[in-house]
């Protein structure tokens, strides 16, 4: 789990805009294979913040003769308060741009920008409340053109991006402010069951130079070099075409040869699961294991940075003579239910009701259930123990020892730590996430914060986080508990999960209490070298390790029938 900076998005045209970015002068790019010739046609884009719509633009990519015209228009909740009238970009044949026309309303205002391009000049006309200012920047030939909060624009980007591998670098025009350089981390392969059939995609991890380290994002581009999705974690910000963010819609990764895929009622709703069964079944009854995933709208298989991690867990631990359910959270996936007002106790129901259906199957030994939490699933695993009964064991894989509001903090702390900026900046930013945090959980002061900030944070399943204490929950958890903790993880840092035994072992009516680092693995127990989060992508295509499997398989044949 990580919960970053709060993240503002702000009009095309400001100069706070530009900030995270660092300007570049021109340069040569690295040669390239050509972009593809993608599909003419239209599409929708869905934008996400935090899991949440808050927005459509309808976008359409056209072949002339003298080249090609993105066009789009849409409507944009906070925090963009956007309305595109009329979007327009203009590309010779070999991706030159021609011209670039916004027509729009931005936080209640009407700015319009006319940008026209040679070679290497960008020739901006801006006008914002009735004021027109120009502006011309020096641009490298073939620039993609980017401004801010137009997602149409990524069209081009996606032409571009078909045919790059790792290492290769673009050059990007945030119009109308600063030209930077975009680079290829690593590129991935992902396909897609829609209800028209198998999308299949490339997905690639770019990194944008940012003051405060690398802005990473991950751009897929589908088969035909149209784009289908971008992924700004950094900023809570989704992208998705609509046939990708459908609810039928789900990324296939691993199949393992025994998954079956299951339906479990809830409350009120269903969750869609994949059941993982050993080889080998016969009329034996087996242990099964529930596996729990971190923050964010996951879905069954946890994919981080293209791993699969819950897809190959279950894998090993069918392996290993369990039988293992895996689904998509609540609200996400081909799950139902909403979550606007979820709180982590919601998703602890949920893994109630996905144990006592497990109960019921005849190949599962209802008396040998155990509950697998990783990260912020780590804390949810608790309170369905708390609760149930049926729970034999618990696995708090990287899982929080502090309060939720503590380890937010101690997150930041650690990115501006890696970050250049001065000492008073960083001491200032972590006054105003103290202030930030404390009006989410008392659900007051927001009087002095701009309206998207609260938007952003001000919600039932932040507040659960910022308040969950282990201390307290633990005290109600009497199941046996294995902690795993990768050492180089740097998410939830390795003293978490002593802390965590210690919490355990002093409890009244205490269970087994086993502890188990892995000095060389990270959060998402992955073999790595540094830990960070912008080590992940690198680390594709990686299996999460089975030192995993071995550790609970070896700790369940040791919890007392």
């Amino acid at each position: 789990m990580q919960v970053l900076l709060h993240c503002t998005v702000r009009a095309i045209w400001r100069p706070a805009a530009a900030a995270a970015l660092v300007v570049l002068a021109a340069a040569a790019v690295r040669a390239q294979q050509a972009p593809a010739i993608p599909a003419p046609g239209e599409s929708t884009l869905i934008v996400f913040v935090s899991g949440r719509e808050v927005g459509r633009e309808q976008v359409s990519l056209a072949r002339t003769p003298s080249g090609w015209t993105i066009t789009g228009t849409g409507t944009l909740g906070a925090p963009f308060n956007q309305t595109t009238k009329r979007f327009e970009v203009t590309y010779a044949p070999d991706w030159q741009p021609i011209e670039l026309k916004i027509d729009a309303t931005v936080q209640s205002k009407p700015v319009t920008l006319a940008t026209s391009f040679a070679t290497t000049t960008a020739i901006n006309e801006i006008t914002q409340n009735g004021v027109t200012s120009s502006k011309n920047d020096q641009i490298t030939a073939r620039t993609v053109v980017l401004p801010n909060n137009f997602f149409a624009a990524y069209e081009a980007l996606a032409a571009r991006l078909f045919s790059m591998t790792p290492g290769g670098e673009l050059t990007i025009y945030i119009a109308p402010q600063a030209e930077i350089k975009m680079t290829v981390k690593a590129v991935a392969a992902a396909s897609y069951q829609t209800p028209g059939g198998t999308l299949n995609t490339r997905r690639f991890t770019v990194s944008l130079q940012n003051p405060g380290g690398a802005l990473d994002a991950d751009i897929t581009v589908d088969d035909r070099g149209r784009v289908a999705k971008v992924d700004i974690p950094g900023g809570s910000l989704s992208v998705a075409r609509q046939d990708i963010a459908g609810v039928a819609t789900r990324q296939q990764t691993v199949r393992n040869p025994t998954d079956t895929d299951v339906k479990i009622p809830a409350s009120g709703f269903g969750l869609a699961g994949t059941i993982t069964t050993p080889a080998a079944q016969g009329r034996l009854r087996h242990p099964a294991v529930i596996l729990v995933a971190g923050s964010g709208p996951i879905e069954r298989d946890a994919i981080v940075a293209g791993i699969p991690l819950f897809a190959q867990l279950a894998g090993q631990l069918a392996a290993r003579d369990f039988v293992v359910l895996r689904y998509d959270k609540r609200g996400t996936g081909q799950s139902g239910g909403r979550i606007e007002r979820v709180t982590l106790q919601d998703y602890a129901d949920d893994v109630t009701a996905a144990v006592k259906w497990m109960t019921k199957r005849k190949d599962v030994d209802e008396q040998r259930i155990f509950v697998a939490g990783h990260s912020e699933g780590a804390a949810v695993a608790m309170l369905a123990a708390a609760a149930e009964k049926k729970i034999e064991g618990v696995v708090l894989m990287a899982g929080m020892a502090t309060p939720g509001k503590d380890l937010i903090l101690e997150q930041q702390q650690h990115v501006l730590g890696r970050s250049n900026l001065p000492e008073a900046e960083r001491a200032a930013k972590v006054e105003l996430q103290k202030r930030i945090l404390d009006a989410a959980i008392t659900e007051q002061g927001w009087e002095v914060f701009p309206p998207d900030v609260r938007e952003a944070v001000d919600t039932p399943w932040y507040r659960s986080l910022l308040t969950f204490d282990p201390a307290r929950v633990m005290t109600r958890v009497r199941q046996p508990l294995l902690i795993l903790q990768g050492d180089l993880d740097v998410q939830l840092k390795p003293y978490h999960a002593d802390r965590l035994a210690d919490l355990a072992r002093a409890r009244k009516k205490s269970g087994s209490v086993e502890v188990k680092h892995f000095p060389s693995l990270n959060h998402l127990f992955v073999p790595a070298k540094t830990g960070e989060v912008s080590e992940y992508p690198t680390l594709y295509p990686a299996t999460i390790s089975p030192e995993v499997a071995k550790a609970v398989e070896g700790w369940v044949a040791s919890v007392p029938r």
